[in-house]
C-alpha cells in the first residue's frame, strides 16, 4: 500500500474481491474495524458483506438517509453472519459512508451471532 492510498475506517462501504465468487466476482462490503495502533491498520479490514436480496431474516435494511456520502446502486442490506477479512488489495474503490447508528447495529448483530 502506499501512502497516497486511502485508509478505510468503520462505516465506510467499499466494493471489491468476493472470495466466496472467485476472482471474477465482486460485491459491496461495510467495513466495521480498522483501528489506528492495531496490526495490519490500513492493510487488512474486517468487513460485513452487503447484500441486495431480501428473504433472509435477519438482514439489516440500509434506508436511503442511512447514507453520509454515496450509496449503492440498488437497495441493499447488511448481511451480520456473512463476516470477511479482506485486505486493502481486494477493494477496487470506496463506495460511500453509513451512519454511526447504522453500523453500530450491524456491529451488535455480528456480536450476537457469538453468543452461547
Amino acid at each position: 500500500m502506499s501512502e497516497d492510498e486511502p485508509i478505510f475506517e468503520p462505516g465506510d462501504v467499499v466494493f471489491g474481491a468476493d472470495p466466496f465468487k472467485g476472482t471474477t466476482a465482486a460485491r459491496p462490503w461495510l467495513v466495521v474495524s480498522n483501528h489506528e495502533g492495531r496490526p495490519f491498520h490500513g492493510e487488512q479490514y474486517i468487513a460485513l458483506t452487503l447484500t441486495t436480496k431480501s428473504w433472509h431474516d435477519g438482514l439489516i435494511e440500509i434506508d436511503p438517509d442511512d447514507w453520509v456520502q454515496g450509496g449503492t446502486p440498488d437497495d441493499s442490506r447488511i448481511v451480520p453472519w456473512g463476516v470477511q477479512s479482506i485486505t486493502h488489495d481486494d477493494i477496487d474503490r470506496w463506495q460511500g459512508r453509513l451512519r454511526r447508528e447504522r453500523v453500530a447495529e450491524a456491529v451488535d448483530a455480528l456480536q450476537e451471532e457469538f453468543d452461547v
